[in-house]
């Protein structure tokens, strides 16, 4: 784990908190996480894992959104901020995850309609669409036709002009969720590699 590190000018990086641990993790020979509360966090745009730690007045809870970086701008309370690996993440946060991931996807519905409209090829064999769960040649190859035809406009808009695409936001979540968990992941379309 290392320590968030942050610029002059770097944009805020927000997070939603997963979970809060109010003793910490009694595991952890960290002196500023020992007995001392840690909360959780998926980052906003990056779906980056962190853990920070909290001062022991912060009134930070499940599902709040907090800015982790960088430093200067950080939430009032936030001691320190580490990124993580799906593995470090507690039981509750685990369970949270997959409702997180779904609200930032529906919350930034353009972005990731985005991605149908922009994706590109990976490699001479590879495309970024084939890195969706469920997308095979006719899949991609539908959704290529119509994105020329003219741009995507929401999934609902996905969903109709593609036969075969059921849950054009669920099909995003899954990944984003795969690459969370780093299940044989290669290519990483939507979470920033820690």
């Amino acid at each position: 784990m290392s320590s968030q590190e942050s610029g002059d000018d770097e944009e805020p990086v927000r997070a939603v908190v997963l979970d809060v641990l109010p003793r910490g993790r009694p595991e952890d020979d960290r002196p500023q996480y020992q007995k001392s509360p840690v909360a959780l966090a998926l980052g906003v745009a990056d779906f980056g894992l962190y853990e920070m730690a909290l001062g022991d007045d912060t009134d930070i809870t499940i599902g709040d959104t907090v800015t982790v970086a960088p430093a200067e701008a950080r939430h009032d309370g936030l001691a320190d901020v580490a990124e993580i690996d799906y593995d470090d993440l507690s039981s509750g946060a685990r369970s949270e995850l997959e409702y997180a991931v779904e609200e930032l996807v529906e919350a930034d519905e353009d972005r990731f309609v985005d991605f149908y409209n922009e994706a590109q090829p990976v490699t001479l064999r590879m495309h970024q669409l084939d890195l969706l769960p469920g997308i095979g040649d006719t899949l991609r190859n539908g959704i290529l036709d119509e994105r020329d035809r003219r741009p995507f406009q929401d999934f609902a808009d996905v969903e109709a002009r593609v036969s075969g695409l059921h849950d054009a936001r669920d099909t995003i979540v899954e990944r984003i969720l795969a690459e969370l968990r780093d299940e044989d992941v290669k290519y990483r379309a939507f979470v920033t590699a820690s």
